[in-house]
């Protein structure tokens, strides 16, 4: 008698390819690779954040960082105390906030003497303020008193006794065309322009420049010599030749340079 076995050894296999095993089922598993980076950023933005707060408040909230000292530095007529006090410096307010542009204007526009002015912050708690001045070329008399004009003919300051080797600026153009179409201090620069092109030795020697109109200059030397410089143009060949002739004519009294290429000489 067949047992079990035997019975399931009998059957026939059912033909065609075998069938395959069941499919496991395993949990799906979703990996976000944006997730750590946007954590990432996340926590630069914060840290931006958190270190750009702190940064404003060292700078503006604390006490660190406060104008404490002001310094000029360049000064020569004028004293640091006078510059200082023009630029009106926010004692104790940060120094962070300091406009180095809107103080140099203020100094210049209460001081005219100044020609340049450079603000520096100097951490932690200092301005620096470092200037130059205005120099005079020459020097206007009025009611007594001399105003002095740099080489770019500025007006810039008022004193009570002549700068020592100043010539004398002497201006009467009031009936001049010139004065309406170049202006006053067109003119004023004309005769600065003539001065400063002037070598040395004929400088030291210059007493007084007398302009009454743009094309009409005419300097007055020690020892009553005059030159008739005529307009500002071509300035630096009339000065090569005046120096040339002082030499060459030493006794002349009169030298007309109006036209440089053909100058006259004349004893008196």
């Amino acid at each position: 008698m067949a047992g079990p076995r035997t019975a399931q050894r009998g059957r026939k296999r059912p033909s065609g390819p075998p069938s395959a095993p069941p499919a496991r089922r395993f949990p799906r598993l979703r990996v976000s690779l944006r997730t750590p980076r946007r954590r990432r950023l996340t926590l630069v933005l914060v840290l931006a954040a958190v270190l750009g707060g702190s940064g404003a408040w060292v700078l503006y909230g604390s006490d660190w960082f406060r104008i404490r000292h002001v310094k000029a530095v360049g000064t020569k007529v004028l004293t640091r105390d006078e510059v200082v006090a023009a630029a009106d410096a926010p004692m104790n307010a940060p120094l962070v906030s300091v406009d180095p542009d809107a103080m140099a204007r203020r100094i210049r526009a209460r001081l005219p003497r100044i020609k340049t002015v450079e603000v520096v912050r100097s951490w932690p708690d200092t301005i620096g303020l470092k200037v130059s001045e205005r120099t005079p070329e020459l020097v206007m008399r009025s009611g007594g008193k001399y105003t002095e004009v740099d080489g770019e003919g500025v007006r810039f300051a008022t004193v009570r006794t002549a700068p020592r080797g100043i010539p004398l600026l002497e201006m009467t153009v009031s009936d001049s065309p010139s004065l309406s179409r170049f202006g006053i201090g067109r003119l004023r620069r004309a005769a600065a322009d003539v001065t400063g092109q002037l070598p040395g030795a004929v400088r030291k020697d210059l007493r007084k420049v007398r302009v009454t109109s743009y094309d009409s200059l005419t300097l007055e030397l020690a020892g009553g010599r005059t030159v008739v410089w005529g307009s500002p143009e071509r300035g630096a060949e009339k000065a090569r030749v005046l120096t040339a002739l002082l030499k060459a004519a030493g006794e002349a009294h009169h030298f007309d340079l109006s036209v440089p290429s053909a100058p006259a000489v004349s004893g008196s």
